[in-house]
């Protein structure tokens, strides 16, 4: 044990700490990263309160000691990996619903509350978060605030934070703040919420977040569209955003991937571009479907169906729900790189899908385009061969060479998975010098000994 560690053990109680190896193992990594791109922690620690958490920042500050901030670690891109050791804050164990106010459509939670457990905690309200991420049975509210978290339904109900009012911060000295307000709008001061929002646990820790609500919709109908090329596929999810057809989600998965995801579910559906919607309303949702139904026969759809119940949605949609499980296993050869998120203007969509074709093409490497088609969003996966370094490199060429088209479109190298330490080249490419120096400003400014979250977001100069 570190000597300038041992502080901890004088905020927490004893099972409140960790410094056992197979805790702190765990903890050097996340979803997107392996144990070369971490370091462990020294300790491992779990507060149960604001008040633990301000105790442990505070002494943390004082002893010059790093605190990475860890949820659930389902991040992709290293953001709640430590890269100097210190001590990993592991918010799980704060995970209440705190408050419930149906009549103001709010409640308020504690950060480590997973999504899906919210929503079961407030249905007997007849009310739901509906912006979650289709990681919410595994991801935190608090990693969804850091992260910006957004999902499958963004292109009707935004994103997560679109619905956060109020956040209880500990700041990185130890001072406890609270930032929003409960009210539905405020204009008093500047918007500090929304610094902390997506700001990868590196400007503060959430301990609270009152969280706006909205009732469930009366009518659902889920549905599939099967296309014979990616340019019609693409082209109607265009259309039909720029048309105001009024889906909850739309999805679109690419020939590559439905080959793939038959192959995992063994279903017998054709490999072929697929796009599937899902329709929320409280009244006359059959009109929106046959507006959709329109807008696809536009772009040459070969099938659509729909369903209203829960299995038919369910058989629908498989396809593109055990989609992020398929590709592992298809080929033994062959593994996918962290997987993309890249998010470009609705009108640049197709190009954006067109031209991670002819990159697959050019390079000679099954590239895989699926993803929150509605809000521009393409996730993609890279595949290639793990033990081959060339093949990797051509890969991450691959990689790179979509992202920086995507920032040329107009668009973002991450639309909900954060820059972390894996997409720091890229934070200065999106962004001119005098926005990164104000971020640094920032960061320096509330956090003036660098301890929450270092390494993170910008490149290590």
């Amino acid at each position: 044990m570190s000597e300038n560690i041992s502080f901890v053990d004088e905020q927490l109680t004893e099972e409140q700490i960790s410094y056992g190896r197979a805790d702190r193992e765990q903890r050097a990594t996340d979803w997107g990263t392996d144990e070369d791109d971490g370091v462990m922690p020294d300790v491992v620690v779990w507060p149960e309160s604001t008040d633990d958490v301000a105790a442990v920042v505070s002494a943390a500050n004082d002893h010059g000691v790093p605190i990475t901030p860890y949820a659930a670690g389902t991040s992709l891109e290293g953001n709640a990996v430590p890269v100097r050791g210190g001590i990993t804050l592991d918010i799980s164990r704060m995970d209440e619903v705190l408050e419930t106010r149906p009549e103001d459509l709010q409640v308020d939670v504690q950060p480590g509350i997973l999504g899906d457990d919210l929503n079961k905690a407030i249905a007997s309200h007849g009310l739901v978060l509906p912006s979650l991420p289709s990681s919410g049975a595994i991801s935190t509210i608090g990693g969804m605030i850091a992260n910006d978290a957004s999902g499958m339904k963004t292109v009707k109900y935004g994103e997560v934070a679109d619905w956060v009012l109020e956040l209880e911060v500990v700041l990185p000295t130890g001072e406890v703040t609270t930032l929003g307000s409960k009210a539905s709008k405020t204009s008093a001061g500047y918007n500090l919420m929304d610094l902390i929002v997506g700001s990868e646990g590196t400007l503060g820790i959430v301990t609270r977040a009152t969280i706006q609500l909205a009732g469930r919709p009366e009518q659902i109908r889920g549905g599939r569209a099967i296309f014979d090329n990616i340019d019609d596929a693409a082209s109607a999810v265009t259309d039909a955003v720029q048309s105001g057809v009024d889906v909850a989600k739309i999805e679109l998965i690419d020939r590559f991937s439905a080959e793939v995801s038959n192959d995992f579910l063994d279903t017998d559906l054709p490999n072929a571009p697929m796009v599937f919607v899902e329709f929320h309303a409280n009244h006359g949702i059959a009109r929106e479907v046959d507006f959709c139904r329109a807008v696809f026969n536009d772009h040459s759809v070969e099938s659509f169906e729909v369903s209203d119940t829960d299995d038919g949605m369910r058989d629908l949609w498989e396809a593109r729900r055990e989609l992020a499980e398929a590709f592992e296993p298809y080929d033994r050869n062959l593994s996918p790189l962290t997987p993309g998120d890249i998010t470009v203007p609705i009108s640049k969509y197709p190009d954006i899908i067109n031209y991670a074709k002819q990159l697959a093409e050019e390079y000679d490497l099954p590239v895989a385009t699926f993803g929150h088609a509605g809000d521009g969003n393409v996730h993609y996966f890279v595949m290639v061969d793990p033990d081959d370094p060339e093949s990797v490199k051509v890969g991450e060429t691959v990689s790179k060479r979509l992202v920086e088209r995507t920032i040329e479109l107009g668009g973002t190298s991450t639309g909900e998975h954060g820059i972390g330490t894996g997409k720091q080249e890229y934070l200065v490419e999106e962004h001119d010098e005098a926005a990164i120096g104000a971020m640094r400003s920032v960061k320096d400014a509330l956090d003036p000994n660098g301890i929450l979250n270092p390494g993170k977001i910008f490149s290590q100069d």
